[in-house]
Parts: structure tokens; C-alpha cells; sequence
């Protein structure tokens, strides 16, 4: 039962996804850490595989880049594939100096400027939040694997490039947040709309306090440990 966006089948897919916006890092993911591999998506390029998991069935996939592409692939696992939970694993700037790169971040509420979550569902609020079952089991296997996990509100912004006065200091200080991404937000309104389970887990690619950035190769390759605290809790989602 193909959606515009997805070639699959509905039992082609597990109850839970691991969503990184870099489709290669989805392959990536799939080469790397899952058994028994089956490519389920290649519309668009943007790679969908399902596999197991120290014997479990789960799910990696690709969103884009930015709300609107998120917005569309979350929503369709969702309601066409009866997918119960998407765990977005992705890169962001950091805004704090205590969120360095390579450092390990999980969302417990994205603030954003968008109107996503409006235009979609009447939602007005410009704070939305994680499934707070997922995050304690995130932070439970963050734990066992003994990985650092910085634990606060990131930024989903609707624009990579800004000039509008608004500057990244002025965001972080007024709504606290400790990192900038572009894709949480509408993540979770689809899940709050839809009775769905969402979380968040984010490695620090770039810092705009040190100027610090990694290359796009060790954005896709390297991001191992929120992979693998994200696959330890997929496989335990109730």
C-alpha cells in the first residue's frame, strides 16, 4: 500500500522508526548495526530499510530537511503504516558551551518560530514535547551504555539562514534552549495530533559559541552513540 512518498507496504515497515534526516545516514545505520536488511524505500532517494535488531524488528528512514519534509514522512508512518513510534535521530548547532561537539543531546520540548503546528491542527503553542515514556527509556539506555546525555529544550527553527536581526543569543536567552534544529517541532505536533509516541535525540554537529564543525562525512558516519541509545530503546518500546 504505496503513499506518494513511500514505496512500501504496510507490514514492511516495524512499529518503531529511527528517523535521521540524511538518508545516507539511514543506510549507514542499516550497513552498520541491523541483521536481515530489507530496503522498503528509495522514492525520492530518500532511503527507507527495515531489519533486526539483537533479534527485534525496527526500522531506519530518512525525513529531509526541515518541517514541511518531516512533516510529510512522519505523518504517512503514522497513519498508513500504523507505526507507533519515531525516534528522530539528527545533528544540530550548538548554542552553549556546554554542549560541545560530538556531544550528545535529548530534546525535552522544542521551542519554535513555525506555524506548522497551527496550519496543521489549530495548535497555537510554540512549545511542544516529546513522548515522556520514550525519553525515560532514551535516557534509561544513555545510561547503561554509560554515553553522556545533555538533557534540555532545543530550538527547531524553519530557516537555516537568518537575517533578521534575531540573533542566535537573543534566541537561546529568551526561550533557553541549548541547540538548534529544523525538524522536532512538526515531529512532535504529528504525534501529539495523532496519539503517536515521538522523541528526539541530537548530536552537536557545529557550535556557534566555538565555531567548531564537522564535515558531512563524519555527520553520516560517526554519530554512533545517539544510534545506538536510540536502537537499544526502539527495541524495548512498549
Amino acid at each position: 500500500m504505496a503513499t506518494a512518498h513511500i514505496n512500501a507496504e504496510k507490514d514492511e515497515i516495524a512499529k518503531v522508526v529511527l528517523m535521521p534526516g540524511d538518508p545516507l545516514r539511514a543506510k549507514f545505520i542499516a550497513d552498520t548495526f541491523l541483521e536481515n536488511v530489507v530496503q522498503f524505500n528509495e522514492v525520492r532517494n530518500m532511503f527507507g530499510y527495515t531489519g533486526t535488531y539483537k533479534g527485534q524488528k525496527v526500522s531506519v528512514m530518512g525525513s529531509g530537511m526541515g518541517m514541511p519534509s518531516i512533516g510529510i514522512y512522519s505523518y504517512e508512518l503514522y497513519t498508513q503504516y500504523d507505526v507507533e513510534a519515531i525516534i528522530r535521530i539528527g545533528s544540530a548547532g550548538s548554542y552553549s558551551e556546554k554542549a560541545a561537539v560530538y556531544d550528545v543531546v535529548l530534546a525535552d520540548s522544542a521551542y519554535s518560530e513555525s506555524s506548522f503546528a497551527e496550519v496543521a491542527f489549530n495548535v497555537k503553542d510554540d512549545v511542544l514535547y516529546p513522548s515522556e515514556s520514550l525519553n525515560t527509556l532514551l535516557k534509561d539506555k544513555a545510561e547503561a551504555l554509560d554515553y553522556k546525555v545533555i538533557e534540555g529544550r532545543i530550538h527547531s527553527s524553519d530557516v537555516f539562514y537568518r537575517d533578521s536581526g534575531k540573533t542566535w543569543e537573543n534566541i537561546r536567552d529568551q526561550h533557553d534552549v541549548v541547540c538548534v534544529e529544523m525538524e522536532s517541532f512538526a515531529l512532535f505536533a504529528n504525534a501529539k495530533h495523532l496519539n503517536k509516541q515521538a522523541a528526539c535525540i541530537l548530536t552537536i554537529s557545529d557550535s556557534f559559541v566555538t565555531n567548531e564543525v564537522t564535515s558531512a562525512d563524519e555527520r553520516q558516519n560517526s554519530f554512533t552513540h545517539m544510534m545506538e541509545i536510540a536502537l537499544d530503546a526502539a527495541i524495548e518500546v512498549k
